[in-house]
C-alpha cells in the first residue's frame, strides 16, 4: 500500500482523457484502480480524470501513462486523513432518472411524491446512482417500463444494489443481484431492507452459479461493470436471458461501444438504444430467438 492516500488529477481534451482510461482498462495491473472521468469545462472542451491508486506501483503506472501524453496536464496530491466517503456523499445532490429519484440520507427531506424513490447509502460499494453509468441504466430501464414489464431481473455486479432495487420497486417478482465482493453484497441487502424492496443479493463469481441459475431464466439482465468483463460475459448473459429478453449494459466508455456491441451482436443480440452520459455509454440490447 502507498504510505498516504494519493489522488492523481489530469486535465485535457476528451480524446486525450478517454485514450488514457481506455489504456488503463486494458491493463490488468490497474484493474483495482478507482477513477472518474467527466467534462469539467464545456465551453473550453476541458475534461478531467481523477484517479485514486492504492499502491506505489499503481501510482507509478498511472503517472507514467499520463505524463507520457503532452496533451494532458497532470498533478499528484496527497490526501489528508479524513472520512472521504462520508464527506463526498454528503455533498452529492439527489439524482432524477426518468421515474427514479436516487438520494442519500442527507436528502431525506427533498424526496418527491410522484417518483420511485431509491434511498441508497454507498458504504464501501459502487453505485450511489450519481455515476453516469448508473444513471444511464436507470434511464434505459425507465424507457423500457413504458411499454413492457419484467418479471425476473438479474443485476450482475450489483454494487449498492440500486438497479435490482429499482426493478423490485417497479413490480419485478424476482430481483436478484450478484457481486464478487462480499461487503458489497451485505451493503446491497441492507439497502434493499432500507427501501422495503423485495430484492435479494448473493455472493457469486459467475452466472453459472446455482444461486443465479436457480432463479432464471431472466427477462432482463443489468450488467454495469467494465468493458472487458462485459465482453467475456456475452454468452453467459445470453444463456441467462429468455428469448426476447433485454440486456442493459454499462460501465463502458463511448470509445468501447463498438467492441462490446460486436461481442453481443455476434451472439444474436440486436442493439436497440445507446445512452450517453459524460464519457460513458449504456447499451440496450435484445436477445434474438
Amino acid at each position: 500500500m502507498s504510505e498516504s492516500a494519493i489522488q492523481i488529477i489530469a486535465h485535457g481534451s476528451r480524446d486525450a482523457t478517454e485514450a488514457r482510461v481506455a489504456e488503463w482498462d486494458a491493463d490488468p495491473m490497474l484493474e483495482g484502480v478507482t477513477y472518474s472521468i467527466l467534462e469539467e469545462d464545456e465551453d473550453r472542451g476541458i475534461w478531467r480524470i481523477d484517479a485514486f491508486p492504492t499502491t506505489a506501483d499503481e501510482v507509478e503506472r498511472l503517472v507514467t501513462s499520463l505524463k507520457g501524453d503532452a496533451a494532458l496536464t497532470t498533478t499528484v496530491e496527497d490526501l489528508a486523513d479524513a472520512d472521504w466517503l462520508a464527506m463526498s456523499l454528503s455533498g452529492l445532490p439527489p439524482v432524477r432518472a426518468g421515474r427514479f429519484f436516487v438520494y442519500g440520507a442527507h436528502d431525506q427531506g427533498r424526496v418527491p411524491l410522484n417518483t420511485v424513490n431509491l434511498k441508497i447509502d454507498a458504504g464501501a460499494a459502487f453505485g450511489t446512482g450519481h455515476h453516469g453509468t448508473t444513471v444511464g441504466c436507470l434511464i434505459a430501464f425507465d424507457e423500457l417500463l413504458k411499454r413492457e414489464r419484467f418479471e425476473r431481473v438479474l443485476d450482475v455486479g450489483a454494487g449498492t444494489g440500486v438497479l435490482a432495487i429499482a426493478a423490485a420497486k417497479t413490480g419485478s417478482r424476482v430481483a436478484l443481484g450478484t457481486d464478487i465482493d462480499a461487503p458489497s453484497v451485505r451493503i446491497a441487502n441492507e439497502n434493499a431492507a432500507l427501501n422495503q424492496a423485495k430484492a435479494s443479493f448473493v455472493h457469486a463469481s459467475g452466472l453459472n452459479d446455482q444461486k443465479v441459475r436457480g432463479q432464471g431464466p431472466y427477462d432482463l439482465v443489468f450488467a454495469n461493470i467494465l468493458a472487458p468483463p462485459l465482453v467475456a460475459l456475452s454468452q453467459p448473459i445470453r444463456t441467462a436471458l429468455l428469448p426476447g429478453g433485454v440486456a442493459i449494459l454499462s460501465g463502458l466508455l463511448r470509445t468501447q461501444e463498438r467492441r462490446v456491441t460486436a461481442a453481443y451482436t455476434s451472439k444474436g443480440f440486436r442493439l436497440e438504444r445507446r445512452i450517453h452520459r459524460d464519457a460513458w455509454s449504456a447499451l440496450v440490447l435484445r436477445r434474438g430467438g
